[in-house]
């Protein structure tokens, strides 16, 4: 049995061995962000400038980088809360940074946020600019040449039902909220689509959920795909 034992270990050995062979001269690195941030939920390149990003995290609010990822700073550990969901950068202004708040994911440890915010410092300064009830916001999308347009999708609670969820958009760069697409009080939206060519053409992804203490609901009639063309 000893003798059985040693030959099945030194063919598992030699397997083993033979499959990391090709590899072993690759080395992965780690760029960061060096500190816990949990998931990481987005993230977001300036276009004419890629080394620098922004990351949101699910639980350590967001970082950025301005050297392709070799260091990273905390840009939001000074705003109210730490969750985040989405962070978008204005393709017309790289400086207007826009973050969404609560983590948009379906954990029963998902905590909620408070709305959202912008800076137009590149993330030195921050502005809550409404939102507060959505709790959990997914995508923020922007026009390509129009910063003060953008649509937010907001997801809503997730344990219990709530009216601000959905489609909400602003055509004066956050001062003021059109609630564009409701569907219910359980159904959110965790996506949207714009053409790049055709702005007003966009398409939002629908999501009916409900957490409970003792189950998750995640799905339902109100999940759907939903398009505009008139923005």
């Amino acid at each position: 049995m000893r003798h059985i034992l040693l030959v099945v270990f030194c063919s598992l050995t030699l397997a083993a061995q033979t499959s990391v062979a090709p590899f072993k001269n690759l080395t992965f690195r780690e760029i960061g962000p060096a500190t816990m941030g949990g998931r990481i939920d987005d993230f977001a390149v300036v276009e004419s400038n890629p080394n620098i990003a922004y990351v949101a995290t699910a639980s350590a609010g967001v970082f950025k980088t301005i050297n392709g990822g070799i260091t990273w700073t905390p840009v939001f550990d000074d705003q109210k809360v730490s969750t985040i969901g989405d962070v978008t950068v204005a393709p017309s202004e790289p400086y207007t940074v826009w973050v969404g708040t609560g983590e948009a994911n379906n954990r029963q440890s998902s905590s909620w946020g408070n709305g959202i915010y912008k800076s137009g410092d590149g993330g030195k300064t921050w502005t809550h600019m409404g939102l507060k009830d959505t709790h959990h916001i997914a995508r923020i999308a922007i026009h390509p040449s129009n910063p003060n347009v953008l649509y937010v999708a907001a997801v809503g609670h997730l344990w219990d039902a709530n009216p601000e969820r959905g489609v909400f958009k602003s055509t004066d760069g956050g001062k003021t909220w059109q609630k564009s697409l409701f569907i219910n009080g359980d159904t959110g939206v965790t996506d949207i689509a714009m053409d790049p060519q055709n702005p007003d053409t966009i398409y939002a992804a629908a999501y009916q959920r409900r957490r409970t203490a003792f189950g998750f609901n995640g799905g339902g009639p109100g999940s759907a795909i939903y398009r505009t063309v008139d923005g």
